[in-house]
């Protein structure tokens, strides 16, 4: 298991993904059992810590079919991220293309591994 912060890789997040986050993690479908929305905003706030903030000055727009995930890979391409580590592989397919490679969490700790 990783822990944080991690010698192989930094979390970069822009200021539109850190608002997506807060509106997304506090919903309660995913929130963990016995989770209240003020303690996933906690171990938000503790991820943000550790975080790169990326300016971003250019848009890819569209490229992706969802706007949010076109605001994901944005951020990646400014920060020279080689991964977004997602569970929604299917939408960020075309990624590759712009070279950043979309992984499952799973497929992200295999990679660490192999560091």
């Amino acid at each position: 298991m990783a822990s944080l912060p991690h010698p192989h890789f930094q979390i970069c997040l822009s200021v539109a993904g850190y608002t997506e986050w807060q509106a997304v993690l506090i919903r309660p479908e995913h929130l963990p059992q016995g989770a209240n929305a003020d303690m996933a905003l906690g171990f938000l706030r503790y991820l943000v810590s550790l975080a790169h903030l990326q300016d971003i000055h250019f848009l890819w727009r569209p490229f992706l079919r969802d706007p949010d995930d076109d605001m994901v890979l944005e951020c990646a391409i400014a920060a020279g991220c080689a991964y977004i580590v997602t569970h929604n592989i299917k939408d960020f397919r075309r990624t590759e293309q712009l070279g950043v490679k979309a992984v499952t969490p799973a497929q992200f700790l295999h990679i660490l591994k192999d560091t």
